[in-house]
């Protein structure tokens, strides 16, 4: 059971709790972190891909976040950031790495593997800078498949063009391109 706190439209806990799949069934406001991780190689800006396990409860076989998850109640989004990207990636980010890109909030539904899935989250959006191969990385086979970079125009051209299965939002890429424009990178 994965415990959740209920938020208002800002990200701000009410006091209020939820088990996680309960939050999904009826579409109660909680909180994710989405990280993006980031390098350059050969003067071009990558991106880091993964690829979700098929046995994901929403998206399964879709490329999505670096590294994304939902917030445990009473922790906050850079703590929990942290600890995801350890268990997903095996890799150590530091607070003082993380970039804020900007908070989204939204909703949708949809059905995955037979059951109506809805989801209404409020993320903060981050970019992280790791000079590291896809190879380091430990990945955490009941979460995903692989993790793959990509040049960075090139996916945002797939994600707008639907040339790769996905579940990113042209909404966060365009923040972060527009936060990374703003920083020497």
């Amino acid at each position: 059971m994965e415990i959740l706190d209920v938020v208002d439209k800002y990200g701000v806990p009410t006091g209020e709790t939820v088990d996680r799949s309960v939050a999904h069934q009826k579409g109660i406001r909680h909180r994710t972190s989405h990280v993006w991780l980031f390098r350059r190689r050969n003067g071009v800006l990558e991106v880091l891909l993964q690829k979700r396990s098929l046995n994901k409860d929403s998206f399964p076989g879709c490329f999505d976040i670096s590294t994304a998850g939902h917030i445990p109640a009473g922790d906050d989004f850079i703590p929990s950031a942290i600890r995801e990207a350890r268990e997903e990636l095996g890799v150590t980010l530091y607070e003082n790495e993380f970039i804020y890109c900007g908070q989204r909030c939204f909703e949708f539904q949809e059905n995955f593997h037979g059951k109506l899935f809805r989801d209404c989250q409020v993320s903060n959006v981050y970019a992280v800078f790791k000079n590291l191969e896809a190879a380091d990385f430990q990945i955490q086979k009941e979460e995903l498949e692989a993790v793959i970079w990509m040049d960075f125009e090139e996916c945002k051209k797939a994600v707008a063009e639907n040339h790769i299965p996905n579940c990113i939002w042209m909404e966060e890429l365009d923040m972060l391109d527009d936060t990374l424009k703003n920083k020497i990178v």
